[in-house]
């Protein structure tokens, strides 16, 4: 009965000793562990990834409004052609996009007034030509006594009035492009020529060749592109903080990713219907092919500050939080890093600001590529 008893003394003091040593050991694991929240990469494998690391930078800060716009030129680059007189197209050589140079010439339009007009201008100087001899006589006669003032003045009185009425036919031609010494040469044309008032290219062609334009009639529209502005719409709450030569950054989204700068040439002094105010800026660059028309998406810049940053790539969104990797520490052959959550404000350049910097240092080394890869798994 004893030698029972041992046995199972012994058995129970087996099990026990057994439970401290199995204990004793997940101590040990435990301990040589890494730390939670350490995340560990072996530098071989930190080199395949092509991560990078970096510091916290300060960088400058714009601050400033969002806007919208359009891309235009003042309003004396702009031309509509038309005619002075009506007529109908005899040609039109020209196509939409076509450069033209002031004075060239764009159309050519046929009347037979025009050559009623030029009739009725020689008529009127034969007839001045006489009346100008008459009355330099009937001056010298009444200087003399010869005649009474009543005939002298008759004769001043017509001299006079077809004198206007010369002058004023000879400006119509003129008007009309039909030149008055030609004419006077016994040159008589039907057809008349529209120049270009300005250097550009043709934006719209409004008729055909045999079409009838009246004065009123809008033939073509030219606009010259070398003098391009951004025409802004400012809410009146922002306009207060808008002023004369502060930087413009504007896109256009629907032809480019580019990102080009300008400058505030002009701040609008009337607010329109929509509650806005225009404000014109003057674009750094001229080469640019801008169009006349393109919408723009712009930022007003109003003022700038220093503040702490990384690259944007160090930071990772996981779970509706931000995080770096900071190191911690390393051996041979491995990185330790630590997983800090962070506040970030806004991303400028490749960087974004760092709101709360207590939890960093300047000193401290942040994986600033690659690090994706790594938190949250």
């Amino acid at each position: 009965m004893k030698s029972i008893y041992k046995l199972i003394v012994l058995s129970i003091s087996l099990t026990v000793l057994g439970c401290e040593n199995s204990k004793s050991e997940t101590k040990t694991e435990r301990s040589t562990s890494p730390l939670n929240n350490q995340i560990t990469v072996s530098k071989n494998q930190f080199k395949q990834n092509s991560m990078a690391f970096g510091h916290i930078e300060e960088q400058t800060f714009s601050m400033g409004i969002k806007v919208n716009g359009i891309i235009d030129v003042p309003p004396q680059n702009k031309a509509v052609v038309n005619a002075i007189t009506g007529g109908y197209i005899r040609t039109i050589p020209l196509l939409v996009g076509d450069v033209v140079k002031k004075g060239q010439v764009l159309v050519s339009i046929e009347n037979p007034e025009f050559v009623q007009m030029q009739q009725n201008y020689m008529e009127v100087k034969e007839q001045l030509n006489y009346l100008k001899t008459e009355f330099e006589r009937q001056n010298e006669m009444y200087n003399e006594n010869i005649i009474s003032k009543k005939v002298f003045l008759k004769a001043k009185s017509e001299y006079k009035t077809t004198l206007a009425k010369y002058n004023g036919l000879k400006k119509q031609l003129t008007l009309v492009h039909i030149n008055t010494a030609q004419v006077e040469k016994g040159h008589i044309t039907s057809v008349v020529n529209i120049y270009a008032p300005i250097s550009g290219s043709i934006t719209k062609v409004n008729v055909t060749k045999g079409a009838y334009v009246s004065p009123t009639t809008s033939i073509l529209e030219i606009i010259d592109n070398e003098h391009i502005h951004i025409e802004l719409s400012v809410f009146e709450k922002d306009i207060m903080t808008i002023k004369k030569d502060q930087q413009i950054l504007f896109s256009i989204p629907e032809s480019s990713d580019k990102t080009y700068e300008a400058k505030v040439y002009l701040v609008g002094t009337a607010i329109e219907a929509n509650r806005t105010i225009k404000v014109h800026g003057h674009p750094n660059d001229d080469d640019q092919n801008f169009l006349t028309g393109m919408f723009v998406n712009a930022e007003i810049i109003t003022d700038t500050s220093l503040k702490m940053t990384l690259p944007e790539t160090a930071i990772i969104n996981f779970e509706d939080a931000n995080y770096v990797l900071v190191l911690e520490q390393e051996n041979d052959a491995d990185f330790y890093f630590k997983q800090l959550k962070v506040d970030i404000g806004k991303t400028s350049n490749g960087y974004t600001e760092l709101k709360d910097t207590t939890t960093l240092k300047k000193t401290d080394t942040i994986v600033t590529q690659g690090a994706f890869s790594l938190i949250g798994n």
